[in-house]
């Protein structure tokens, strides 16, 4: 799990006033068709947003910031990809004491911000049709919170 995730997440528990809203300005845009929602989390510096399926377990989330601590390493890499026009690699990653299939992606968007994609699978099914959901994401009216 990345750094800005856990950063993400800890201010989301330690922080009274964080509230996850159904805001999609700052979060990029999902298809209509894949039945996913926003949770949102603006930070000081970044937007964190999670993509929920209809049964409230996570698809995937993107924190999009002016940099990430996600440092892609070459051995990691698994399967090419093309997200909001972008080319680039998943990256496999290992989450501690969890049997899932893991990968990560970093996009460059508008601003010189920067998106990492990460996602969290139970099987090869649905870690294909996670990353087909954000391989479809469009970061025209990705913008980072003022807070």
């Amino acid at each position: 799990m990345s750094n800005l995730y856990r950063v993400a997440l800890a201010i989301l528990v330690l922080a009274p006033g964080a509230a996850f809203a159904q805001s999609p300005a700052s979060c990029p845009s999902l298809p209509a068709d894949t039945g996913l929602t926003w949770e949102q989390l603006d930070g000081p510096g970044f937007v964190f947003c999670r993509a929920l399926r209809g049964d409230g377990s996570e698809a995937f989330a993107v924190t999009i910031s002016d940099s990430s601590p996600f440092e892609p390493n070459r051995r990691n890499r698994a399967e090419p990809t093309s997200i909001a026009g972008h080319q680039g690699h998943w990256y496999r990653s290992e989450i501690a004491g969890q049997d899932v299939i893991a990968r990560e992606t970093l996009v460059e968007v508008d601003g010189g911000k920067v998106a990492h994609i990460s996602l969290r699978a139970a099987d090869e099914t649905q870690k294909a049709q996670a990353m087909q959901q954000a391989q479809a994401l469009r970061f025209e009216d990705a913008r980072l919170s003022s807070n």
